[in-house]
């Protein structure tokens, strides 16, 4: 396992985890020149969990029934990994989003509200 370098660290991204292409746009449009978004299926795709510590937070999407559950996503890790990396979730019903913040979820959007304040998220992680 290699060990992440400080320049690693340092690069501005995130993940997106979701199958809603037309989302998938709108969200890059948001997206500033010197930030990166990673959309994958699942976490497996990013790497280790030394990998996944290299994205400042995950946009998590509660609809997902096709490519990943939500649900494992979360509990993989939060229990498995034990990483506390923020998870903003969007979509969704009140069931899912119930044990999503069992699961120790940290914001929970609508779908539509999740492009707006993306820009908000790109300007508080941008250390």
């Amino acid at each position: 396992m290699a060990a992440p370098t400080i320049a690693d660290r340092l690069n501005r991204r995130f993940l997106l985890m979701t199958s809603d292409a037309g989302l998938v746009d709108r969200l890059r449009a948001q997206v500033p020149v010197d930030w990166q978004m990673r959309v994958v299926a699942s976490l497996d795709d990013v790497g280790d969990w030394n990998d996944i510590l290299l994205y400042r937070f995950l946009l998590l999407d509660l609809d997902e029934v096709e490519r990943f559950d939500p649900i494992d996503v979360i509990r993989v890790l939060r229990m498995e990994y034990l990483l506390q990396i923020a998870v903003l979730c969007f979509g969704g019903d009140a069931d899912i989003r119930d044990e999503m913040r069992m699961s120790r979820a940290d914001r929970f959007y609508e779908r539509d509200q999740i492009v707006t304040v993306l820009p908000q998220f790109l300007a508080q992680y941008n250390w």
